[in-house]
């Protein structure tokens, strides 16, 4: 067996030997799932400017808040996993570059794609988002602004905001998550526009 598929499946025991629940019965579809994602025009009609911004944040915050997203972007040094955003088994923190401590890389058991034969997802670039850009525990308002502080998004301006949330091939993952994931809903590109079209009307935020 080739090492990287041996590594994966000592992963895969791993997690069959902690796991107290069918992680395939947590990751039912919910029915944003089912729904996907408005269209930006759908929300011309919406008026003042302030409550059109508001409305387009809140329809593309259904992938922001989805667990796709929220589980590597915990306030904690302990990322989640599956829908219902359980602790990770096995115990793994942050690190101090996002790629996990000494001796437990995320990549021991996150490859360069999905392990669809052990549930184990994987890109070249997985990692836990740092903590000034951890969303789990916040509110929509909270995620709205720290979104639009550089200091807490990475450094990115409206512009690099806009092109990262639609090129990035860690956030696509998203939409391709593998085996007994649910992917977020929508698509990459349906969520780039809504973040675009709510920066282009003042990037406002839900109180």
């Amino acid at each position: 067996m080739p090492r990287i598929r041996l590594r994966q499946a000592i992963c895969a025991l791993g997690l069959a030997l902690v796991a107290s629940t069918d992680i395939a019965a947590e990751t039912v579809g919910t029915a944003t799932d089912a729904q996907g994602l408005r269209q930006v025009s759908e929300f011309d009609s919406i008026s003042p400017k302030k409550a059109r911004s508001v409305a387009l944040f809140e329809e593309a915050a259904k992938v922001i808040t989805h667990p796709r997203c929220m589980n590597c972007h915990p306030v904690s040094e302990r990322p989640t996993q599956t829908d219902t955003l359980r602790p990770h088994e096995p115990w793994v923190v942050r690190g101090v570059d996002g790629h996990g401590a000494l001796g437990m890389r995320c990549n021991t058991c996150h490859q360069d794609s999905n392990y669809d034969a052990a549930g184990i997802p994987g890109h070249p670039k997985w990692a836990v988002a740092p903590a000034s850009m951890a969303w789990q525990g916040k509110s929509l308002g909270e995620i709205c602004k720290q979104l639009q502080d550089r200091k807490r998004n990475g450094g990115m301006d409206s512009a690099e905001l806009i092109h990262h949330m639609a090129e990035d091939s860690l956030v696509g993952w998203g939409w391709n998550p593998g085996a007994n994931q649910t992917p977020a809903p929508g698509t990459q590109a349906q969520f780039a526009e809504l973040i675009r079209a709510w920066l282009k009307t003042g990037g406002h935020c839900p109180s």
